[in-house]
């Protein structure tokens, strides 16, 4: 039986370079096709990515393509934050990924802009501009690594809710059941808005292994084993890879998740390939 996506999205970065623009822009141009609820566009920590986010998200606009720009508020003030939401505002854009931001090297909260927390951006947003949009947030099923416990980091996230979230993307995953777990345990604390799975394809083990150990994010000790025994056999890892997150997607679908956004890379194909497993 064929299933039909109802919300898939992609999240693409700003390249730095004009050879990195016109690759997204054709990685962009291929995904487009299946029909995309957005596209997200990621803003480095203090805005250091903010020239390239702007850029990016200015060509997709061009391009009729809703965008959902990420906005962190780290390292910013309210006026500088109310500043590019009205920029978002005025290019007719109506979603935005409200985000923390991810603290400088060995830097603490203090002096560090006039928001230190998700929930504070959030709030700003609706009280400036009402529902204009709609506030994805971000989400850990294996929690968020500075969290000290699982009870707070729910707590943390019950927060952002609270403060007028509309939907939350979850941190990447390869194990469904610690995101069938985290979703129960939101809807045992009356936490109530979709939360869309965030999925990473495989396709360098190397990097995927140090990007996960830094955002938390467990690698199930088969895959990692499996990963291994490959060696510098891209192609392989590639195709094992492509296996385990089709899988996984289709036991989330299977499970009724109310969405999947994919972490692309700025990479049309190893997206494609899980999405036409799927048959979606």
């Amino acid at each position: 039986m064929v299933k039909k996506m109802k919300n898939i999205s992609f999240e693409l970065f700003p390249p730095k370079t004009d050879k990195g623009f016109a690759n997204m822009q054709n990685a962009v141009t291929e995904l487009n096709k299946l029909g995309p609820e957005f596209f997200s566009v990621t803003y480095g920590a203090g805005g250091s990515t903010q020239n390239n986010t702007f850029k990016t998200v200015d060509w997709l606009r061009s391009q009729k393509i809703d965008t959902a720009p990420h906005l962190s508020c780290i390292g910013s003030s309210q006026e500088e934050i109310i500043e590019i939401l009205a920029r978002y505002q005025a290019q007719d854009i109506n979603r935005v990924v409200a985000l923390r931001g991810d603290l400088p090297s060995g830097a603490g909260l203090g002096g560090l802009g006039d928001l230190n927390y998700a929930n504070e951006l959030v709030s700003l947003i609706r009280q400036r501009f009402n529902d204009h949009f709609t506030i994805e947030v971000a989400a850990y099923p294996e929690f968020h690594p500075q969290a000290p416990s699982a009870k707070v980091d729910l707590e943390n996230f019950k927060r952002k809710v609270e403060a007028g979230a509309s939907s939350a993307i979850t941190q990447y995953f390869y194990n469904a059941d610690a995101y069938f777990a985290f979703v129960e345990s939101c809807q045992k604390m009356a936490i109530d808005i979709p939360v869309v799975a965030g999925i990473m394809p495989i396709t360098n083990y190397t990097q995927l292994a140090r990007f996960s150990d830094a955002c938390g994010t467990e690698i199930p000790r088969w895959i990692r084993k499996r990963l291994e025994s490959f060696g510098d056999d891209i192609e392989s890892i590639r195709a094992f890879g492509q296996e385990v997150v089709t899988d996984m997607c289709q036991r989330l679908l299977d499970n009724k998740v109310p969405g999947l956004h994919f972490y692309t890379m700025n990479q049309a194909a190893p997206t494609l390939a899980i999405y036409n497993n799927l048959s979606l």
